[in-house]
C-alpha cells in the first residue's frame, strides 16, 4: 500500500483549500445554517467549473474518471472548511447509482448535468421509525404496467429544495431487500416538502409522497434490485464521509492547540497544564490513526480491493474520533466553547450529526462484525 501523494494530488489539495477559503469561509458557513437551499452558489459554481463535482464519474459521461484517493483529498478539505455542499448526495450517491445501474438513456441524460453541477440529485432514503437497513424502507411503490404510485414519508433528505430529482428508495415486495430506486421530480403532484431543523443546522427535509405517479422508465436498476445497488454505493461513499470527518477533526484540533497557546490561566498558557496537554496528545494520536485508516480504505477502493470491512471501520472510527475530539476541544475552551461566537461549537455539532448520518455507530459495528466473522469462516474453510 502506497500512501504517498503524487504531485497532482497535492495540487488538488492546494486548489481545494484555496477554493474553500475563498468561497466558503467560516462567515459563509454560519450564514448557510438553516438556510432553505443550504449551500453557497459561488462555491458550487466553482466546483463545477474546475471539474470537482464530477471528479469520480465516468469520463464517457462528462466526469473526471478519478479514483477514491482524489475524492478523499477533496472531502478532507471540504470537512476542514465545514463547506456546505450537495456534492455527496448528488455526485457520489445519486450519480454513483446512475453510473453503476442506470440505463444508457438515464446516463446520457443525467450524468453530464450532475458532473457539471447543472442539476442536483439527492436520495430520499430514511423514514420515520425506520432503521438504516433494508427493512427501514417502507414507502411503497405499487402498480403495474407503465407506472407506479409512491406512498409514504421520507426524512432527513438533504438539499431537497434545490434538487432537480429525488432518488427514492421504495418497497416493491415482501422480502427485506425487495427495494427499487426511482427518479422523482420533487415538484410533482403529491410531493410535499417540510424543512427539518437539526443539531448541525444543515439543510434537511421531510418529504411526504401521496399517490405520486412515477413512470416505470424512471426506475434505476433492475426490479427489486435497488437495495444491493444502494448498499454497494453506500460502502464506497462512507469512505468519503470518513475523510470529511478527518478533515474536520484535524482543523478542530489545530484551533484548540492554538487556543491553548494563547489563552492563559494563573499566568500560564493552558497548554502548559499537564492534564490539558495529555488530552491534546491523545487527540493527536487518534487523528493520526484515523487518517491512516481512511487513507487505507480509499487506497483499497481505488485499487479494486475489498472494502466491506474497511469502509465501515473507517467511518466508525473517523466519526467517533471527530465527535470525541471536538467534545474535548470544547472543554479546553471552557464555557465559551459552547457559545455561538466561537467556531469550535460548529465543528462539535457537525461531528455529532455526521456520526448519526449515513449509517450510525451501531449499524457500522454490525457491518464490521459481519465482515470479520465471514472472513474467519472462509479462512477455516
Amino acid at each position: 500500500m502506497d500512501l504517498d501523494f503524487t504531485e497532482e494530488q497535492q495540487m488538488l489539495r492546494d486548489t481545494m483549500r484555496g477554493l474553500c477559503a475563498e468561497h466558503s469561509p467560516i462567515e459563509v458557513v454560519r450564514k448557510m445554517e438553516d438556510d432553505p437551499i443550504g449551500f453557497p452558489a459561488p462555491l458550487w459554481k466553482q466546483l463545477g467549473e474546475l471539474g470537482v463535482i464530477g471528479l469520480t464519474l465516468p469520463e464517457t459521461y462528462g466526469g473526471g474518471g478519478q479514483s477514491a484517493l482524489e475524492a478523499m483529498i477533496v472531502y478532507e478539505e471540504l470537512g476542514r472548511a465545514l463547506a456546505p455542499s450537495p456534492h455527496f448526495v448528488s455526485a457520489v450517491l445519486a450519480g454513483g447509482v446512475i453510473a453503476r445501474a442506470g440505463t444508457e438513456a438515464q446516463k446520457r441524460e443525467w450524468l453530464p448535468q450532475i458532473a457539471s453541477g447543472a442539476v442536483i440529485f439527492t436520495p430520499a432514503w430514511l423514514e420515520p421509525r425506520g432503521g438504516y437497513g433494508p427493512n427501514g424502507v417502507q414507502l411503497t411503490a405499487t402498480g403495474s404496467g407503465g407506472s407506479v404510485k409512491l406512498q409514504g414519508t421520507k426524512r432527513h433528505v438533504l438539499f431537497a429544495k434545490a434538487a432537480t430529482r429525488l432518488l427514492v428508495l421504495a418497497r416493491t415486495g415482501i422480502a427485506p431487500t425487495d427495494v427499487d430506486l426511482f427518479l422523482v421530480d420533487p415538484n410533482a403532484p403529491g410531493v410535499r416538502l417540510t424543512q427539518q431543523h437539526t443539531m448541525a443546522s444543515d439543510t434537511q427535509y421531510e418529504i411526504e409522497f401521496q399517490d405520486v405517479p412515477v413512470a416505470a422508465t424512471e426506475r434505476v436498476g433492475p426490479a427489486r434490485g435497488g437495495w444491493a445497488i444502494w448498499n454497494e454505493i453506500m460502502h464506497e461513499g462512507i469512505i468519503l464521509l470518513a475523510a470529511q470527518a478527518m478533515g474536520g477533526v484535524e482543523r478542530a484540533l489545530d484551533i484548540t492547540v492554538d487556543y491553548s497557546k494563547t489563552r492563559t490561566q494563573f499566568d500560564k498558557p493552558l497548554g502548559a497544564f499537564q492534564a490539558l496537554a495529555h488530552y491534546m496528545a491523545d487527540a493527536t494520536t487518534l487523528v493520526d490513526g484515523g487518517q491512516t485508516l481512511v487513507h487505507e480504505a480509499a487506497w483499497a477502493l481505488a485499487n479494486g480491493r475489498a472494502i466491506n470491512k474497511l469502509a465501515p471501520m473507517a467511518k466508525l472510527f473517523a466519526c467517533r474520533t471527530y465527535r470525541d475530539v471536538t467534545a474535548m476541544a470544547q472543554q479546553v475552551h471552557g464555557g465559551i466553547g459552547f457559545t455561538v461566537e466561537y467556531d469550535i461549537q460548529l465543528f462539535f455539532r457537525r461531528a455529532k450529526q455526521l456520526q448519526l448520518s449515513f449509517w450510525d455507530d451501531r449499524y457500522l459495528e454490525e457491518l464490521v462484525a459481519t465482515a470479520a466473522l465471514n472472513e474467519r469462516s472462509r479462512a477455516r474453510g
